[in-house]
């Protein structure tokens, strides 16, 4: 379990760009060419954990917990076969916010603009990986958690259409019109297309 030692604004933020730089070196710790984890080790933070391949899919929760390279806690392993149930050769698991936080009522209460921004770095390095990025929606009623979080999925929708990211989920969408979180699926779940823009627009920031 990882409980924030605080609000991220306390932390000096490392650029995504720099722990991109990092993450792509060799490392005593995991084998670079068959993950990628940026910030390369364990932090307060985390912008991406995957696998590399040439058709990723990325999977979209809303923020870490204590996942890493050949560590997979069971909600990455769910993502992993859903991911090749559907013919990706792949996976990166981002998240709406970049804080770690097993918990979610456990993440700040405000956002760190600093650290979004890095975080909306990381989704685009993540989108032009694949010359058609498949995003699949995958947080669950967490979303309600902090208001800020919807506000930031219309910053990765926006991106998206920058990129012709197509959006999907798997699985029925909550009573709350959510989607569905990847816990809990079969590994052959089929992804179905999703409208994440008119999904933000029907919901009530509170």
């Amino acid at each position: 379990m990882h409980i924030p030692s605080g609000d991220t604004a306390a932390l000096t933020i490392l650029p995504f760009q720099e722990a991109l730089e990092a993450a792509l070196r060799p490392s005593p710790d995991y084998d670079v060419t068959q993950w990628l984890y940026v910030p390369n080790t364990y932090t307060e933070y985390r912008y991406i954990l995957g696998t590399r391949g040439k058709k990723p899919l990325i999977c979209v929760g809303i923020n870490p917990s204590t996942a890493a390279p050949g560590a997979l806690d069971n909600t990455l392993k769910s993502v992993e076969r859903v991911a090749h149930s559907n013919g990706y050769d792949s996976f990166i698991m981002f998240n709406v916010y970049a804080q770690r936080a097993t918990r979610p009522k456990d993440m700040e209460r405000s956002r760190n603009e600093t650290l979004h921004r890095e975080n909306m770095a990381a989704f685009d390095y993540a989108l032009s990986l694949s010359p058609a990025p498949a995003v699949w929606a995958a947080w669950g009623n967490i979303i309600e958690e902090r208001s800020y979080l919807i506000p930031c999925v219309r910053d990765m929708i926006a991106l998206g259409e920058g990129r012709g990211a197509r959006w999907f989920t798997a699985g029925a969408r909550s009573k709350r019109g959510h989607p569905h979180h990847p816990l809990y699926l079969r590994k052959d779940s089929p992804l179905d297309p999703f409208d994440a823009a008119a999904y933000c627009d029907s919901l009530t920031v509170k």
